[in-house]
């Protein structure tokens, strides 16, 4: 046990009395050497509460010294504790420390229990406190099933986290799927408990993904509850049918959302009680909701909250008052507040308290006859109950000692005798805890003994306290004295102090306290003297101080420090700036007693102050710098400085040197700072490297040099400008060779066969050889075993290959540099692994799971690490389909690969064929390659919608018939069930007929449609189907032939927008003459109009036509300035209105039928890949058939203007 003393001082009286102390009975200020006999004292143990990690050896420490060594020994539970019966168990040698095996057998829970240790030498016995030995515990999360939470917007929430009990409890906290901490507010925390608290919902809520999770530091696990689905609504996003089908139930509370006064969540009630233990935090909780969020507030209601000891968390919803005492116990009320009302809540603190110490029993010395006494007094909450032990028993039951007296909290000892000396237990307890300590009594005679080292050499700065050790043991206690000089006579001044530990003080210390000092110490047994020498030291002074300065910017400014100090010692001088360190900026430079700020700007202002500092004194003077604006000046011409010139090497060391040099001219440019450059004759001649950089008011270099080369030195100046050209070179300095400096680098050891261990590493350079002769001393041996280190010296290489090593074993590999001069240091050895080799196992416990026609997820069981034999690359899925024997004839099966990295053990199989036999295996992957195949596993996908038939041909055109022909899908996908076919005429206003829907078996490929109408244009829609639902469907259109000349058209071919021949009516006799009859009418009338105009006269055409208007053209709409509806007096079908044709039948030259872009309506039109018109009717717009996942086309408009008769 460390014990500890407080200083008493002494000031001697200035009569003529030697100056002496008589120290009373403050034994327990005494360290008792080790060389002297005493008894056992415990030094070090393991905690009371000794929480253990089982996945490792457990270790109860127990130490101790004494004199002799102590013994050790063990009870568990109360009883003796044979290790030598448990083969797990063994003791450190020397000490009490066990350690049991569990790593290799045993279970933790096994040693479960209360330990003590008891160290016993002849002199008597000291125990340790009870050790309670727990396994931590990381328990996984008991499954539920969560459903989610719905919730109208405004609405309180509460997220239960309700963790798994662990040893030590676990650390909560939310997080989402990407494991970023969900955001918290004062609407939004988390409570003491885990607990998410939601003081009103807003629609951001809404995710999927609340995740509760548990870390449990003591194992270095998380554990993590499933996700919490919660998605938050508005009344008025919930319509007439939702509403419907929704019931109240259904929601996750049911306040209104609108704005409510505060209500506690937690606590519940108007009241509560907390307790807590002296010393520990006390933590007050109060989470309320409301709308708008509420504000908490605290109150002590009977005192007021400690300054400095309370602590508001989580948005002031939680109170933390620390080291908590009796005197913080009372009623504390939190408020909650908002706009609409407030409400409190109380709570009563009762503050209990372990046992704690007043005063400790603390080890006594004693000399035989002498008196003393231990005292063992405690407080606590309850009071503690003190009871004693001697020697590890109880005092009540212990061998009687005639010399000591119990009572109550001390023990009095009288006249003792060396019989007397023991270890005594003082145990002080109550509900909450106890405190034991262990104290000794040692009967000794010894003569005194001064433990100061001798001739002790202490320095101080005059006019300072000076302090003189002298610690002495003896016992009886000895007397202290302390004399002056060699033939010096005790000190009788009234200037010295001095201390119960035997300390001198010399309170204001001079140049004449300088001297050699001798501590004697005395009792009845002997004499001891040692002798200590004290130097006085000038102080440290600022003989010359920075003074206040005012500067223009752009300008320099230096400040002078000049110091005095004493000759022996050396000061370091600094500079700060605002107090602080200097700005890491070039234009600060420190020479000897100046600092130089160049190129000042308005941010250098401020106080600069020197600080020089000594091993024993420190001083500091300041000034302040103000800066202004320039004054008005030519502008001069700057240029980059001109090279230094007349380089000299100084002070030649092996492994510094001094270069110094003078500055060329800065071209009106400050000198910012100079760059070195070195040149390695020896190793890279012509090649220059960087060296250093110096401010540039400085001149002189000392330069750090390695061994073994040749250097030779030039230098650059800078300023704000650029760098000048480079010095003429220094004169060659060749340095001595000593050993490397450092080792290689990149240092790894990685196998590339199976049985080796291939060692690599970056060589040095011939700059760090430091020397000739260059070679690599390379080390191995295995990591986790018992092996001696293999060594192998090799030349200047970069590699060297071990072989004869077992498979994927893990290396300790360390390489170090040597040359003729030594060895470099010790390197620090790194891991490496012997080679791979594939892996002997196949994953295990292979499972799919057909998420649809598409799509597959497989399972599997990880391959154990130690048949791995390597580096876990991943795992790794061939899955193929099933081929016909016609197929698996003509090629070979087609096997396709994921790779899935690291050590998942799943993975999802996109892009499969519906109704499709499919087999997969799993390999795992290492660094080497694959390992075997797991037994391959069969699956059947669904079935799917099919593709579009392959073709759809329409042949053989009559007067009423057509005759379809198709090839079935290319990817029937499943079994065919049936075709459909949907079919509707296209009249010559480009509107479409009614839609004839028409089933087909599937075993047909051809089909004749009869009773059709002559000269009509037909648009077919053909699609396929299976179980699994309608296929992509295909369109095509064909026209009935003409009763004209009985002439039947020949077949139209597949993807045609019409028949490929028909009747030419430009040929026809008729026709011509009645274009012939049109073009000489309009003549007449464009002359009629021309001879009018030159009359001067007006064509009332707008009037006539008003007049005389068509009767089936009706006037523009005045509300809305559309087209009014076309009728047709045969089948009054509507016009589309916005249709292209104007009121006048007049056609636009845009809107002739050689446009094909116009109807498209205002888009370009498009062609399909075998040419065939993509665009809609400038018509009425056609329905979409009843099934079928195409869009309908419209005709074009050259094969509309065809069709009409």
């Amino acid at each position: 046990m460390q014990l500890k003393i407080m200083p008493k001082k002494k000031r001697l009286s200035a009569g003529r009395a030697p100056l002496m102390l008589f120290l009373c009975q403050m034994i327990s200020a005494l360290e008792v050497p080790l060389d002297l006999v005493q008894p056992p004292t415990i030094t070090q143990q393991s905690p009371k509460d000794y929480i253990i990690d089982p996945r490792e050896n457990i270790v109860i420490q127990c130490e101790a010294k004494g004199k002799p060594s102590p013994s050790f020994s063990w009870t568990r539970n109360g009883t003796h504790f044979d290790i030598d019966k448990d083969p797990l168990v063994t003791m450190k040698p020397g000490s009490g420390t066990l350690t049991i095996n569990i790593m290799s057998e045993g279970k933790a829970e096994t040693y479960e229990g209360v330990y003590q240790c008891t160290a016993r030498n002849e002199r008597g016995a000291a125990i340790s406190n009870n050790i309670v030995i727990r396994p931590s515990r990381s328990p996984l999360w008991t499954k539920e099933k969560l459903e989610p939470i719905i919730l109208r917007n405004g609405q309180s929430l509460v997220l239960p986290c309700r963790p798994p009990i662990g040893l030590p409890p676990p650390i909560i906290f939310w997080m989402d799927n990407s494991f970023q901490r969900l955001p918290q507010s004062e609407r939004v925390s988390q409570g003491l408990n885990g607990d998410l608290y939601f003081s009103n919902v807003l629609p951001e809520d809404t995710r999927e993904d609340y995740i509760c999770y548990a870390r449990f530091n003591h194992t270095q696990t998380i554990q993590q509850k499933q996700p919490i689905s919660v998605k938050v609504i508005s009344v008025d996003e919930l319509n007439d049918t939702i509403a419907a089908n929704l019931s109240d139930t259904e929601f996750y509370g049911a306040k209104s959302h609108r704005p409510r006064p505060p209500t506690f969540l937690t606590p519940d009630g108007n009241t509560s009680r907390k307790e807590e233990l002296r010393g520990n935090v006390l933590s007050l909780e109060c989470i309320a909701e409301g709308l708008p969020t509420p504000i908490i507030y605290w109150i002590k209601e009977d005192g007021t909250l400690p300054i400095n000891r309370t602590f508001y968390r989580n948005f002031k919803k939680t109170l933390q008052i620390v080291q908590v005492t009796e005197a913080d116990s009372g009623n504390y009320q939190c408020i909650a507040k908002n706009a609409l009302g407030a409400i409190h809540h109380t709570i009563s603190v009762t503050v209990k308290a372990a046992p704690y110490w007043i005063i400790a029993p603390q080890n006594l010395v004693l000399s035989p006859e002498e008196d003393g006494t231990l005292i063992c007094r405690a407080n606590g909450n309850p009071k503690p109950r003190i009871s004693w032990l001697s020697n590890g028993v109880p005092i009540e039951i212990a061998p009687d000692d005639p010399s000591r007296k119990i009572d109550g909290d001390t023990i009095i000892f009288s006249k003792v005798q060396e019989r007397s000396s023991a270890v005594y237990q003082c145990n002080a307890s109550n509900e909450y805890g106890y405190l034991l300590a262990n104290a000794f009594v040692n009967v000794l005679a010894e003569p005194p003994r001064i433990l100061t080292s001798a001739n002790t050499l202490y320095q101080v700065i005059a006019n300072r306290p000076a302090l003189l050790d002298c610690a002495f043991f003896g016992s009886p206690l000895p007397t202290i004295e302390w004399f002056k000089g060699a033939k010096g006579s005790a000190l009788r001044e009234d200037i010295y102090v001095l201390h119960e530990n035997g300390t001198l003080e010399i309170p204001v210390a001079q140049k004449d306290s300088t001297g050699t000092y001798t501590c004697v110490a005395r009792n009845k047994l002997g004499m001891a003297k040692n002798d200590v020498h004290l130097e006085i030291k000038d102080p440290t002074r600022i003989i010359k101080q920075p003074e206040y300065a005012v500067v223009q910017r752009g300008s320099t400014v230096s400040f002078e420090c000049k110091v005095k100090h004493d000759h022996t010692l050396i000061p370091t001088v600094m500079w700060l700036k605002d107090h602080g360190e200097l700005p890491n900026d070039g234009r600060f430079t420190v020479d000897k007693d100046r600092l130089v700020v160049a190129d000042v700007n308005d941010d250098d202002g401020g106080t600069y102050t020197c600080v020089a500092n000594t091993t024993l004194d420190n001083v500091s003077a300041s000034a302040v710098l103000s800066v202004v604006a320039p004054t008005p000046t030519p502008a001069p011409i700057y240029d980059v400085p001109n090279p230094p010139f007349d380089l000299e090497l100084t002070d030649q060391l092996d492994r510094s040197v001094q270069l110094s040099w003078t500055p060329g001219d800065d071209n009106n440019s400050p000198i910012t700072k100079f760059i070195i450059e070195y040149e390695d004759a020896m190793h890279e001649p012509g090649l220059w490297h960087h060296q250093t950089e110096v401010p540039g008011t400085q001149t002189t270099a000392q330069l750090k040099l390695s061994p073994y080369v040749n250097y030779s030195f030039r230098v650059m100046a800078e300023n704000n400008l650029g760098r000048s050209l480079p010095s003429e070179a220094s004169e060659q300095y060749l340095t001595k060779a000593a050993e490397p400096d450092k080792n290689p680098t990149a240092v790894e050891g990685l196998g590339s066969e199976p049985d080796n261990l291939v060692i690599t590493w970056k060589p040095l350079n011939g700059f760090e050889s430091n020397g000739p002769g260059l070679q690599y001393k390379v080390s191995w041996r295995q990591k986790d075993g018992d092996d001696e280190w293999t060594s192998v010296v090799v030349a200047n290489v970069s590699k060297y290959i071990v072989s004869g090593t077992p498979t994927f074993v893990p290396y300790l590999i360390k390489v170090q540099a040597l040359n003729d001069a030594g060895f470099a240091p010790e390197p620090a050895a790194v891991m490496g692994h012997s080679g791979e080799d594939l892996p002997m196992v196949a994953p295990g416990n292979v499972r799919v799971n057909v998420v649809n026609s598409t799509l597959a997820e497989v399972h599997w069981d990880p391959v154990p690490l130690k048949s791995i034999r390597g580096h876990l690359q991943g795992y790794r899925i061939y899955y193929w389909k099933a081929q016909s024997s016609l197929t698996r004839n003509r090629r070979h099966i087609e096997k396709k690969i994921l790779t899935f990295q690291g050590s998942k053990t799943h993975g999802m199989l996109p892009g499969l064929e519906p109704f499709s036999h499919y087999t997969l295996n799993v390999r795992v992957v290492n660094g080497k390659g694959e390992g075997p195949a797991s037994p391959d596993k069969v699956f059947n996908t669904p079935e799917g919608v099919p593709s579009a038939p392959s073709s759809l041909k329409i042949v053989n055109p009559t007067l009423d018939s057509l005759t379809l022909e198709w090839e079935p899908p290319s990817h029937p996908n499943g079994i065919l069930t049936e075709y459909t076919l949907k079919y509707q005429p296209i009249n010559s206003t480009h509107e479409l007929g009614p839609l004839v829907d028409l089933k087909i078996p599937a075993n047909k490929t051809r089909w004749i449609l009869k009773n059709l109408n002559f000269s009509t244009r037909y648009k077919f829609y053909f699609y396929a189907q299976t179980a699994a639902g309608s296929g992509i469907q295909i369109t095509e259109e064909a026209i009935t032939t003409v009763d004209e000349a009985g002439i039947l058209p020949p077949d139209v071919g597949a993807g045609k927008a019409m028949a490929s021949r028909q009747v030419d009516i430009a040929t026809q006799g008729w026709f011509i003459g009645l274009m012939c009859a049109v073009a000489l009418l309009i003549l007449i009338l464009l002359i009629v109009c021309f001879i009018r105009r030159n009359k001067g006269g007006k064509y009332p055409v707008k009037e006539k036509e008003d007049a005389h208007a068509d009767p089936e053209i009706q006037p523009m709409k005045e509300d809305d300035g559309t087209f009014g509806e076309y009728s047709d007096a045969e089948d009054h079908k509507p016009l589309k209105k916005g249709s292209r044709t104007p009121s006048d039948r007049t056609v636009k030259k845009e809107d002739s039928d050689d446009s094909l872009v116009d109807y498209g309506e205002g888009v370009n039109g498009q062609f399909n890949e075998d040419g065939s018109f993509i665009g809609q009717y400038s018509g009425k717009k056609e329905k979409e058939p009843a099934e079928g996942n195409e869009s309908s086309e419209a005709p074009s408009p050259v094969n509309a203007m065809n069709s009409f008769v």
